[in-house]
């Protein structure tokens, strides 16, 4: 009978949001990053209202600091997609603040099998967008069975647009696989390793990315590989700069090392796939040019 009657509760309680979201027409989907907002409109179609808090790719998205606005978005949301892994912390306050049990809460670190201390720049790993599609299409049919057939469609069609993306990494990696680079962050790390490159001074990257002193001897380290050109290109955070990390951008200009630069945010007017295949072709022109000298 005990089971009988949790059952029954659990029925009752998605009949009731099914019907709230059929009142309200639309799902209210927030996403702290705006490459997860784009999968989540692509799925949801018509039926969903996106907002991405993170959208401007010359803005330190570390230094974010949530407004009201921000705050209310989030308190009303149906569905809320953070990247997790510490990335977006700014986003637990904003849930604690405003608990909602209907509010499901989409940690991409969370289903992708990461956790805190791990490199939390999981867009670059080309698996994570199919996982967050595939979490999100299960959330939205269960909550929207009306448009389920809709959902799974879009769905599919969101998982074939992203061919160009493994087409270009496996035509790079047959081309570079083992080509030592190295990078002022760990932003780039799961493409790097996509990839098949060699990836150097990942001490150096950590440190920056928690916002720490380099050790003298990985700064000098880092100075080396530019100066003796042991790294084919260094690979550059264009969002995030201070004296340390400038300093190595000149020394590779003056080295002759090609410099690319990457985002942490989806620039305006692109796809997450264009974005990806764009830094792509602006690293495979890099490694080109060094191979030619």
């Amino acid at each position: 009978m005990r089971r009988f009657l949790i059952g029954m509760m659990a029925l009752l309680v998605t009949h009731a949001i099914q019907a709230e979201v059929r009142a309200q027409g639309v799902l209210s989907i927030v996403a702290a990053e705006n490459f997860y907002g784009e999968v989540a409109q692509r799925i949801g179609g018509p039926e969903v209202a996106v907002t991405s808090i993170l959208s401007n790719p010359n803005q330190d998205p570390h230094l974010f600091e949530a407004n009201p606005s921000t705050a209310r978005a989030v308190s009303k949301a149906d569905i809320v997609v953070v990247n997790g892994a510490a990335y977006d912390p700014w986003m637990k306050t904003l849930l604690e603040a405003s608990p909602n049990p209907k509010r499901m809460v989409l940690d991409v670190a969370l289903v992708t099998g990461h956790k805190i201390g791990d490199n939390p720049h999981l867009w670059y790993d080309p698996g994570t967008m199919p996982t967050v599609a595939r979490v999100l299409t299960a959330q939205l049919t269960l909550r929207d069975p009306p448009n389920a057939d809709a959902y799974r469609r879009r769905h599919n069609e969101f998982v074939d647009s992203l061919a160009p993306l493994p087409e270009k990494i496996a035509s790079l990696k047959a081309r570079f696989a083992g080509t030592p680079v190295t990078a002022t962050e760990p932003v780039f790390g799961y493409m790097a390793a996509a990839l098949g490159l060699d990836m150097r001074n990942g001490g150096f990257q950590l440190a920056i990315m928690n916002d720490t002193e380099p050790s003298p001897r990985q700064v000098a380290a880092f100075e080396d590989d530019l100066r003796q050109r042991r790294v084919k290109v260094l690979i550059y955070n264009s969002q995030v700069t201070d004296d340390t990390t400038s300093r190595l951008k000149r020394i590779a200009q003056d080295s002759g090392v090609p410099i690319v630069g990457v985002t942490e945010t989806m620039p305006a007017g692109m796809t997450y796939v264009q974005w990806m295949v764009t830094q792509l072709d602006a690293l495979q022109a890099a490694l080109t040019k060094d191979a030619a000298r």
